[in-house]
């Protein structure tokens, strides 16, 4: 707070400014409130069975997402992205120490079957969720100063994989192999918008593929995703019963849905239903056409995220924008897809949808920048 307060204190006077995109804030401010009532519904099984009180996640994830979020949200919208750059290098380092922390003792502590968190004073964390921003504010910064060398193997795509491959090591030992696939999807669309030689672009894709392959292949449960995916009837009370019980969740909505909090398949019937999966218990509960609606929300917050990347005064502003949008567009398609049987389930949570606090409070907070940069555009 104190760093958010110094910088704020130094900020120029922006009289190039014009007013932000109205319309991107309308649309996440709906999205945001339509996620609360998601949640509130979904969440009351599971929040009573293990509080005692039906409403125990929704206080959580107000309290401790979108308190400290809509806080770093005005934050970032106050301060001029082009500070950023500054403190873009440090905001790595920092990320990649937290990503180190999970494995420490006393520290890092276990969610499933992935070691993600980390807990200090009882205040948990989840590391790879600022490793998102802090990686795309980083390669803005290096990508705009690199300019045309980012082009040569040696002086760009080089270090390029070294850091990737870095980040992608330490995600792998967690494991959580979703939120690698996120961050390597962001930094490859900005690696693209860097128009990088395509043959280099290329390779790394099919090296990605490839170890993504071995990674699929030496541990079961991820092979069994796989297995399930081409064929969703295999073992519907075993691994493939999340899936199914998905599909029956969103065959039951209809057009029209059962009605808010009427959901079957929250009492523990379809799991993870505040997490990855609770696009399924909106789709139950209002039918095809609100979830439809919330889809479109989407693609208007991620239409006028490129608009503002088309228009960006800068090559950083650019760059940046492209990552956030491209974050939040490639978690979008890959959690309501994996729902819908056109994808693998991974574990990806659904933006400003899902419960997790650090998901939402890092997301508003790199809307906070895409909203300060709409405020310079061309």
């Amino acid at each position: 707070m104190l760093e958010c307060y110094n910088v704020f204190m130094l900020l120029p006077n922006f009289s190039k400014s014009h007013q932000p995109d109205y319309i991107l804030i309308i649309v996440l401010f709906i999205i945001i409130v339509f996620g609360l009532v998601a949640l509130s519904s979904a969440s009351t099984v599971v929040s009573y069975q293990k509080f005692h009180d039906s409403y125990y996640f929704l206080k959580h994830q107000i309290l401790f997402g979108l308190i400290p979020g809509l806080f770093f949200l005005f934050c970032a919208l106050k301060i001029n992205y082009n500070k950023w750059k500054k403190y873009s290098s440090f905001l790595l380092v920092i990320s990649i120490l937290l990503l180190i922390a999970v494995f420490v003792p006393e520290i890092g502590i276990s969610y499933s079957k992935a070691k993600s968190w980390i807990n200090i004073a009882g205040i948990s964390f989840q590391p790879s969720e600022l490793m998102k921003l802090a990686l795309i504010l980083f390669l803005a910064t290096w990508f705009e100063k690199k300019g045309e060398e980012i082009k040569k193997f040696s002086d760009g795509i080089t270090p390029f994989i070294f850091l990737l491959g870095s980040i992608c090591f330490l995600m792998i030992l967690q494991p959580d192999i979703g939120t690698m696939i996120i961050i390597i999807s962001i930094a490859l669309m900005m690696l693209f918008v860097a128009r990088v030689n395509f043959g280099y672009f290329l390779l790394i894709i099919l090296s990605g593929l490839g170890l993504l392959g071995i990674l699929i292949k030496i541990v079961p449960y991820r092979l069994a995703r796989l297995t399930v995916f081409l064929n969703p009837a295999t073992d519907p009370l075993g691994i493939g019963y999340h899936i199914n019980q998905a599909f029956l969740a969103i065959g039951s909505g209809g057009i029209f849905g059962l009605g808010l909090g009427y959901s079957q398949q929250k009492f523990q019937y379809l799991p993870e239903a505040i997490g990855d999966s609770i696009f399924a218990i909106i789709a139950e509960e209002l039918g095809f056409i609100i979830s439809t609606g919330l889809i479109i929300l989407f693609l208007i917050l991620i239409f006028r995220g490129f608009k503002i990347a088309q228009n960006a005064p800068n090559e950083f502003a650019k760059f940046t924008t492209i990552g956030i949008v491209s974050w939040f567009g490639i978690q979008v398609f890959i959690n309501i897809a994996a729902m819908i049987g056109l994808m693998p389930i991974t574990g990806i949570p659904l933006p400003f949808i899902s419960y997790g606090g650090t998901s939402l409070a890092i997301s508003l907070a790199a809307v906070g920048i895409l909203i300060n940069i709409s405020k310079y555009t061309k």
